[in-house]
């Protein structure tokens, strides 16, 4: 099975580079299936049912998120009827949503042979941010669970530290098939795959506007550092990249079997075709 990850979209050049540049990608990597971190679409913060919407119609099979959840009241219509939207598995009991789910999908390669099943989790981590349950005790019961249903599971860490990451993910070496980190906005050249068998990133980097301060535009950012005023940061515009990862997973044993960044621009003034038909995942 092949996966692509996509790094937080943001905002509406993020939108649009995945809506352009998802079914050339599917096509040259021959994808199986397709998730994105969402938490900024909405105007740069946030996400709401009409962006994640787009991010589906574009070819998106899952949805996760991270600390900027709350950011739109709109996403609480997310939580209660989208189920292929993640939030962060550490919210306490009793926060609407939920944090992993289980989606049946037909691998390319294994045209006319049973959907395979592939489980998706969503952990945000505690070190400069904001307080959650312990996602180490956590994911490693919920990590637990899902491996009684399917051995194929891929692991959005939403953190700011890049030690913690690679604590969780060394921690899940061998119980699943990828971590890839996200939250940073800065994509890092480690890709690789543990002595278990699990592929790692420490951060996909984001989908949007590079020629900016993590998606922002540079001057209030700059503003904000000189003068300790409040600034209003707007999305940038140039140098629209998308940012991801691409994983093949042996479907049998559940262990990756490769990693590849992935650094897609989008030029202006470029339609890319539609790009056919693809399987939609369905959650079992």
């Amino acid at each position: 099975m092949k996966i692509l990850f996509i790094g937080d979209i943001v905002g509406q050049p993020g939108r649009r580079a995945v809506a352009e540049l998802l079914p050339k990608l599917r096509q040259e990597h021959r994808l199986d299936f397709v998730i994105a971190n969402g938490e900024n679409s909405a105007g740069g913060s946030g996400i709401t049912p009409k962006t994640a919407g787009e991010i589906f119609s574009a070819g998106v099979d899952v949805i996760t998120s991270g600390d900027h959840l709350w950011d739109q009241k709109e996403v609480m219509e997310l939580l209660a009827n989208e189920k292929h939207f993640l939030r962060p598995l550490n919210y306490p009991p009793g926060t609407p949503g939920q944090g992993s789910a289980i989606f049946e999908v037909q691998s390319l390669k294994a045209k006319g042979q049973s959907a395979i099943s592939i489980a998706v989790l969503n952990a945000q981590g505690r070190t400069f941010m904001p307080p959650l349950e312990n996602p180490f005790l956590l994911a490693l019961d919920e990590v637990k669970r899902l491996r009684e249903q399917t051995k194929i599971i891929f692991v959005d860490f939403h953190a700011e530290a890049t030690s913690e990451k690679i604590a969780f993910a060394r921690m899940l070496d061998g119980q699943v098939s990828a971590v890839v980190g996200t939250h940073t906005h800065v994509q890092t050249a480690d890709e690789q795959i543990f002595p278990g068998g699990t592929a790692y990133l420490t951060d996909a980097g984001f989908t949007g506007p590079q020629e900016s301060v993590l998606g922002r535009e540079i001057e209030p950012v700059l503003k904000r550092f000189l003068t300790g005023m409040p600034q209003r940061f707007e999305v940038a515009k140039n140098n629209v990249l998308l940012h991801g990862a691409v994983i093949e997973i042996d479907n049998a044993s559940g262990k990756a079997l490769s990693i590849q960044r992935v650094a897609e621009p989008l030029r202006l003034g470029e339609r890319l075709p539609a790009g056919g038909d693809h399987p939609k995942a369905t959650e079992n």
